[in-house]
């Protein structure tokens, strides 16, 4: 059975992508395809790259648990037009750990953090990861209550299954030519 990593894209103070990365776990178990399991980028205090005296201890358990998955969704915030700082730099931690693998993308933000899922899917692709077409894109206006509080809309959840769909066929698809 395939194994599909839920990352969660934010480490900040007050983030809400536990609670997006709960709601599309739950949907995602709901349909017996894969297993999945919430990545939150936060437990693995990585340091910035490249610059001197980090603590890096959290390396090595981020790439075991990146190797170990098949695929991923990436629930994605935009801070800036963009993704989160931290999320770049733990794409940026790996390289092979992530080839031949697909993913999908659940975004947020003030127009369905639509930028900083165009801005993961360059840096995606770089990493030779597939990602797919169906992105569901909620926005803080609509899918979230007072910007903290995460209520979606009930089309949502169809989105999330149409991406999931995509996803294991490529994840699938993409197995049999990693090593």
């Amino acid at each position: 059975m395939l194994k599909i990593g839920i990352i969660l894209g934010s480490t900040r103070e007050g983030r809400v992508s536990p609670q997006v990365g709960e709601w599309v776990k739950g949907i995602a178990e709901s349909r017996g395809d894969a297993t999945y399991e919430i990545i939150d980028i936060a437990e693995f205090k990585l340091p910035l790259l490249g610059e001197p005296g980090g603590d890096a201890s959290g390396v090595a358990a981020w790439s075991q648990r990146v190797a170990s998955c098949d695929g991923f969704v990436f629930i994605v915030s935009e801070y800036n037009h963009s993704i989160s700082g931290a999320l770049k730099n733990a794409l940026d931690f790996l390289r092979e750990e992530w080839n031949n693998k697909a993913a999908g993308i659940v975004s947020y933000g003030s127009v369905g953090g639509a930028r900083a899922a165009e801005h993961l899917r360059g840096i995606l692709g770089e990493l030779l990861v597939a990602d797919v077409r169906v992105h569901p894109a909620l926005s803080l206006f609509t899918d979230f209550e007072n910007g903290n509080v995460f209520k979606p809309a009930d089309v949502q959840k169809q989105s999330v299954n149409d991406m999931l769909d995509q996803l294991i066929a490529w994840s699938g698809a993409l197995k049999t030519v990693r090593k």
